[in-house]
């Protein structure tokens, strides 16, 4: 009897693990259709409208579940230095875990360049939803990603 207690434990475990991961890593989330030139915006320092970037290859993901979910991996001809001198920085930049099957954001490393300052963060959208910010990463080669993330309103 205490075998097949046992056994019934082990696999609803199973079951509800397998459960667990699909939805925090399959489910929900689906490709993000893109407004061809205006993919991505930034904020400039001389105003509050975010104004469209030049980009390309611009892949991403989102689900309807969370509004921290956006992910997007793009490549902008843009140079750090002129990105400095026109848009806002984000000091606070932290970019989210991105699901396995989206390969081209790798949060852990994004956050290393964020930190060693190479790579530099932009605000893309403020309040894209509620307490919820669009930060934009950008390295010095043109390789960028874009995540949302809470702001200080949720923060505090």
């Amino acid at each position: 009897m205490g075998r097949i207690s046992v056994a019934v434990i082990l696999l609803a475990a199973a079951v509800g693990g397998a459960f667990l991961w699909y939805t925090a890593e399959r489910a929900y989330y689906e490709p993000v259709a893109f407004t061809p030139g205006a993919e991505i915006r930034l904020v400039p320092l001389a105003g509050d409208q975010p104004e469209a970037i030049l980009v390309a290859d611009v892949t991403g993901t989102d689900a309807a579940s969370s509004p921290i979910k956006f992910r997007a991996c793009f490549t902008t001809p843009l140079s750090l230095a002129m990105l400095t001198e026109t848009y806002r920085d984000y000091p606070d930049a932290e970019p989210l875990i991105a699901p396995s099957d989206f390969d081209c954001f790798d949060a852990k490393a994004i956050g290393r360049a964020l930190e060693s300052g190479e790579a530099l963060a932009f605000l893309s959208e403020p309040n894209i939803h509620p307490g919820v910010d669009r930060v934009v990463a950008v390295f010095p080669d043109g390789r960028a990603y874009a995540w949302h993330q809470l702001n200080a309103q949720f923060k505090d």
